[in-house]
């Protein structure tokens, strides 16, 4: 791949171009407003898990795990294809994005059994029609049934449709999952320490559960995404963006909805952002059946913060080396051409065709996990591995991306 031309920063201001558009990929603070919140059980496991509040009797065995997502901006983009096409299609993937964004959270901490989930839908009654609502629905129920032959017991327990247009410009679409599970269960990522082994799964391609090819998008960096690769004359849909947005940065790319994705002209580039995200559940749970759990010390679900995600969780200290990257699925490629963004950015913001990360001790277990992957139709291999702070008493967790573009430090030197 030929080295990009990158847009310079607007004078006075050092934030990212992500930033800029409103959107935050390290959500600091997000993380500052809920640090004196009562962090649960496992301080260090991948999402909150709870006391057993819900058993009768609550047991000192089992825990609770409620887990809330929405998909970002993603329904704006889909809005916006659903006007241009009227191909309704286009938010069909929308309920399985957010059910995936909670589903593939809750089983990094090795909740892949019976849950519960809820859909929220917030719309502009204006804008948003009755059809849109129904397809939304139905998609929600479907995709769940589909899970339930892999062992994925997931039964609609509710849902809601607010009429907001006061609040919502388009479409917010949105979804939470309730587990129950034993303590001795739980993954904890805080088990993460020097010399395990980081085993990647790739985002893009066909699982066996998956009804089509997935170009790896996923559910993040679509405020990205759409703005740098969708074409100006998209300004006029005012609805699908906020008003505080700098113009230069609003559909400031080149390609139409239907444009063919260069590298890949079996896809429309519609087709390729609005790819429904992948869930890797059913692969999470063959992994936790087959391989014990001492062997398993964390899985990280690579959503907002892409692959310096990571950069969360494991030992004090811990050194994050990522020096065998999956090829970069062409989806990103198409977005960073487009929008001329750093790759420094492109890796924090997006999962680059990985979204899933495994890690382990035991170089034994590696083969075994890539065979069970394999067996999903999802390509997997060892990205890299965990090292030890340099000096002897850091605490800051690092990631350090060998890329083909050299190397990318989080967070960056000073």
């Amino acid at each position: 791949m030929k080295k990009q031309t990158r847009r310079a920063p607007a004078k006075g201001t050092t934030m990212s171009v992500y930033e800029r558009r409103g959107v935050s990929a390290t959500k600091t603070e997000v993380h500052q407003a809920v640090s004196k919140l009562n962090p649960g059980l496992y301080p260090g496991a991948f999402c909150r898990i709870c006391p057993d509040v819900l058993g009768d009797p609550p047991s000192p065995r089992y825990c609770n795990i409620m887990h809330p997502d929405t998909d970002g901006t993603k329904p704006a983009l889909a809005y916006l294809v659903w006007k241009v096409t009227g191909n309704i299609r286009a938010v069909c993937g929308l309920a399985q994005d957010a059910l995936v964004m909670n589903f593939d959270d809750v089983g990094c901490v090795g909740a892949c059994g019976r849950m519960l989930a809820t859909q929220t839908l917030g719309r502009n009654k204006h804008i948003i029609p009755g059809e849109i609502i129904e397809a939304l629905i139905a998609s929600n129920r479907e995709f769940c049934e589909r899970l339930w032959p892999w062992g994925i017991e997931c039964t609609i327990a509710a849902g809601e449709t607010a009429d907001v247009g006061d609040v919502i410009r388009t479409l917010d679409v949105a979804s939470c999952v309730t587990a129950r599970m034993r303590r001795k269960d739980v993954i904890d990522a805080s088990r993460i320490v020097p010399g395990d082994i980081m085993i990647g799964f790739s985002s893009t391609g066909q699982a066996i559960w998956e009804s089509e090819p997935n170009s790896g998008i996923g559910c993040n960096g679509l405020t990205n995404a759409r703005h740098s690769v969708l074409a100006p004359h998209y300004r006029k849909y005012t609805e699908t963006y906020a008003p505080q947005t700098p113009r230069e940065l609003v559909y400031c790319g080149r390609y139409d909805v239907d444009s063919a994705l260069p590298h890949d002209p079996s896809q429309q580039v519609w087709q390729a952002l609005l790819s429904p995200t992948r869930t890797y559940l059913p692969l999470m749970r063959a992994i936790i059946k087959a391989i014990p759990k001492r062997y398993i010390h964390g899985f990280i679900h690579c959503t907002g913060g892409g692959q310096t995600k990571i950069i969360n969780f494991g030992q004090p200290g811990n050194v994050y080396i990522i020096d065998n990257p999956f090829p970069i699925a062409p989806v990103f490629v198409l977005i960073q051409r487009a929008s001329g963004l750093p790759w420094e950015e492109m890796y924090q913001v997006s999962n680059m065709g990985w979204r899933l990360i495994m890690l382990t001790p035991d170089q034994g277990v590696v083969e075994e996990v890539r065979a069970i992957s394999a067996k999903c139709r999802i390509d997997s291999q060892p990205v890299g591995r965990v090292a030890a702070p340099e000096l002897s008493g850091v605490t800051q967790r690092r990631v350090i991306i060998q890329s083909p573009f050299g190397t990318l430090v989080y967070p960056k030197p000073a």
